[in-house]
């Protein structure tokens, strides 16, 4: 099981430079573990990708649809004193925003505190960096 991050979860929604190596990925292991806030995450990232005028509103409603199906065949790591504990010491440690440090923080939950046996999927550059020192496998990613 590989832990995903929502900046690789929105290229299994909408057509992106790193879709096929997601699609790939998902494939392979088809049991997405994530964050609580996961959904919400992409929901946003669909919505300044509407804002902006990359994807039409029809694109940012199948899109929604494809996230729902999505989200009720995935394991999501609940909001907890442990990971908030986790993510105030990522932010202390990492340059890391909020929800990045709560996704990483999810991760180490998820991981047992043990994070080289759970391998993340991620395209944000500073989380991944964070993942790689907190010693996260992490999988092959596509820079766009």
């Amino acid at each position: 099981m590989n832990f995903w991050d929502s900046s690789a979860i929105v290229p299994l929604l909408v057509a992106e430079p790193a879709t096929a190596q997601m699609q790939a990925l998902a494939r392979q292991d088809p049991d997405l573990l994530v964050w609580w806030a996961s959904q919400t995450e992409c929901a946003s990232a669909l919505a300044r990708l509407e804002r902006s005028g990359a994807l039409s509103q029809e694109g940012v409603e199948e899109a929604l649809r494809r996230l729902t199906d999505l989200a009720q065949g995935w394991h999501e790591i609940e909001p907890c004193e442990i990971v908030r504990e986790a993510a105030a010491r990522f932010l202390r440690v990492h340059p890391l925003r909020a929800a990045d440090a709560l996704q990483l923080a999810a991760a180490f939950v998820a991981a047992e505190g043990r994070p080289r046996s759970l391998p993340l999927v991620a395209l944000d550059d500073r989380l991944l960096e964070a993942a790689r020192k907190e010693g996260f496998p992490l999988a092959e990613r596509v820079r766009p």
